[in-house]
Parts: C-alpha cells; structure tokens; sequence
C-alpha cells in the first residue's frame, strides 16, 4: 500500500529513479561484481545486507540533514538537483571513455565490512538522499518507511545481479560479452537521466 502521501506517478518515479541510479557501475556495484568472480554467487550473498546497511544509514544521515537545511536554505533543493545532474552527467561520460575493470580473481576478496564503508562513503547516498528520494521522505516517519522499503526491495535483485555478473565471469560464460558496449550503453541511459534532472530542477 502507498503511503497517504506518496501518489502512484510518484512512486513509479521514485523506484525508476532508484533503479538507474543503483544499476550503474561504482564502487559497491563493482565490489559486489568482483566478489561473485573470487569466490562464488552463494558465498557472496551475504554482502547484500552490507550494502543495504551502509546506503540506509548514509542515505538517512544526508537526508535528516538536508530536510533541516532547506527550511533556511530554500534554494538547496534545486541547487543539489542541478549538482547531482552535473555528476550524472561526468558519470556518463567516464563511462563512455573506459570500460568497467573487475580486480583479478586470484586476489582475496573484500567483505562485509569492506563493502559497508564502500557503500557508506558512496556519492550516490547524497544523490538518493537529496534527489532521488522525495523531501517528504524525511519529514513523515510513513513515507520515510515506504521510500526505504521500496528502496529495499529494489536493491536485493539489482545487487544479485552485479553478483550474479562478476560469478558468470569468473566461470567463462560472459566471453561473449563486450564490456566497453555495454558501459557505453549505461552511458547513454545515465545521459538522458541528467537531462531529465536538469530539466526538473530548471521547472
């Protein structure tokens, strides 16, 4: 059920924008990713609830914090709309210009507390917390409960994945497949998701 004060286009943007933004390449994704290629999708799982821990705490921090400084700073939401757009947009273009690298499979691989301070120290908590996530979120205890839910929910399959990929690597069955096309790919995506931020923040 949504909460009485999320409507369903809200909702249905609030999850596109979580699922664009998680599904790009980064620091926890390509952690998750090089786990799965060390040692194993089903070993690797428990860095799933590392990940969600480091985001839930980052994400709530940055946002009870911008929720306070927007009552005397009325301009900061559009300011960090603008700003998360511009660093979008740098993402997009990093990744169009190189390849997502993956570490060796024969080094050790990072664990759980790795992966939380990975993900804690994450730019994208600050994009989730100041743009991604509507300011309500941080103001009603319910929509802050259905925003972290949705954003649970999200997570687990899109972290399963990266997993998923860096395990298909490391047993040869992704030889086919062309990393500098499928960055260039996110690329694109990433592209049009800054413009529709900018596009946001300037109406």
């Amino acid at each position: 059920m949504l909460s009485s004060l999320v409507s369903l286009r809200d909702a249905v943007m609030l999850a596109l924008g979580i699922v664009v933004v998680l599904i790009t390449p980064g620091p926890t994704n390509t952690l998750l990713a090089a786990a799965g290629l060390r040692q194993g999708a089903r070993r690797s799982l428990p860095l799933i609830g590392a990940e969600l821990a480091g985001y839930f705490v980052s994400i709530s921090t940055w946002g009870c914090f911008l929720a306070r400084a927007s009552h005397t700073l009325p301009w900061l939401p559009s300011v960090l709309r603008i700003a998360s757009g511009l660093y979008i947009a740098y993402l997009a273009i990093d990744m169009w210009r190189a390849a997502v690298a993956l570490p060796d499979s024969m080094a050790p691989a990072n664990g759980p507390r790795a992966l939380f301070v990975a993900t804690l120290l994450n730019p994208k908590a600050l994009l989730f917390a100041g743009t991604i996530f509507p300011p309500i979120a941080f103001e009603s205890l319910a929509d802050y409960a259905f925003a972290m839910a949705l954003f649970a929910c999200l997570l687990l399959p899109i972290a399963l994945a990266w997993i998923a990929f860096g395990a298909a690597l490391g047993s040869g069955k992704l030889r086919w497949l062309d990393p500098v096309k499928l960055q260039r790919a996110a690329s694109v995506v990433l592209g049009m998701f800054s413009l529709s931020l900018a596009w946001a923040a300037l109406h």
